[in-house]
């Protein structure tokens, strides 16, 4: 994966050029899987298993990889037990708490309009 680097540009956050940092990110962070995971670890710390159950419908792969860029982005922390076997836990770091805030608006924007969006489909499909 080819990164761009931080310049600190107003470029850099700027969602409207393909080139932006700013793009990036939202392409990263702005998929049903990462809001799922990030709605799923705001109350609390998780384990890899916990969290798959409260994902439903995730497979192991796309748990991993959005985990992954989660944690690459700083949104996700990840803590590792030196145990037998291994316990690792899942938590959201301060940006990843305030962006589940974004994730909740999202959420409760779903709870609001879902009968009108439904009508919109049936009558659009009519």
């Amino acid at each position: 994966m080819v990164t761009k680097q931080v310049g600190g540009s107003p470029e850099d956050a700027d969602l409207r050029r393909a080139d932006s940092l700013a793009r990036e990110i939202f392409s990263d962070v702005a998929n049903k899987r990462a809001f799922l995971i990030i709605e799923a670890l705001g109350e609390r710390t998780l384990r890899f298993s916990e969290l798959r159950d409260e994902v439903e419908g995730i497979s192991h792969k796309m748990l991993t990889q959005n985990l992954r860029m989660l944690e690459r982005n700083g949104l996700v922390r990840r803590a590792v037990y030196p145990t037998v076997p291994p316990r690792v836990e899942y938590s959201l770091t301060e940006p990843g708490q305030a962006l589940r805030a974004t994730v909740d608006g999202m959420c409760g924007w779903t709870h609001q309009y879902l009968g009108h969006i439904e009508d919109a489909r049936r009558r659009f499909d009519a």
